[in-house]
């Protein structure tokens, strides 16, 4: 018996990324279901839904400005899988408690990744790694509760995961072509960390 879409539902927070159409387009070549929703869907309206997984797009704005956009922070006590990408990662570590500054020069175009634990997000992907970045701000330093996956060159803390709730982050986007190992990381991210089995 086929699933229904909707039984595989991730939902994809719009932060006012400019590649909020092509990380749908990536899930949706991964075979799951995707919806864009404004970010500010509360998290009761979430549970109603039953996404197997949420993604936190990139943005332009900073996570520490004030009116800058944010989620329901009651989102993160839902247990459903969240993925930041950009400003997605930034806004999990800062709304979860580590703290998100201007980088000392804004990175822009691809970067030499390093990764640190080649499991989980990382799992089939190659230790030395090519990544597209595009911030201004980045995490500098992780509180207790993150692990850093990777980094490059400039940017120390390059991916996270919570110690303790399915809270994962890319600073760089995985979802464009200059990212080649991109695809499998969205993979592992869905079919690993929300238990999607595609359609």
């Amino acid at each position: 018996m086929s699933l229904l879409p909707e039984s595989e539902r991730i939902l994809i927070f719009d932060f006012g990324a400019q590649y909020n159409q092509l990380i749908a387009r990536r899930v949706r070549e991964q075979n799951v279901f995707c919806q864009i929703v404004r970010h500010d869907l509360p998290a009761a309206r979430i549970a109603e839904l039953k996404p197997k997984g949420l993604i936190f797009s990139g943005g332009p704005a900073s996570v520490y400005e004030p009116g800058a956009p944010r989620c329901d922070p009651a989102i993160f006590d839902l247990g459903i899988p969240v993925l930041g990408i950009c400003y997605g990662m930034q806004l999990a570590c800062h709304m979860l408690g580590s703290p998100v500054k201007p980088a000392p020069s804004r990175e822009y175009g691809r970067a030499h990744c390093h990764v640190r634990e080649e499991a989980g997000l990382f799992f089939g992907v190659p230790k030395e790694t090519v990544v597209w970045m595009s911030h201004g701000d980045q995490v500098n330093a992780v509180n207790g509760d993150f692990v850093p996956l990777a980094a490059t060159d400039t940017c120390p803390v390059a991916a996270v995961r919570h110690r303790s709730r399915p809270v994962f982050g890319l600073q760089f986007h995985p979802e464009v072509s200059h990212t080649p190992h991109g695809s499998q990381m969205l993979h592992n991210f869905l079919y690993d960390a929300c238990g999607c089995q595609g359609l």
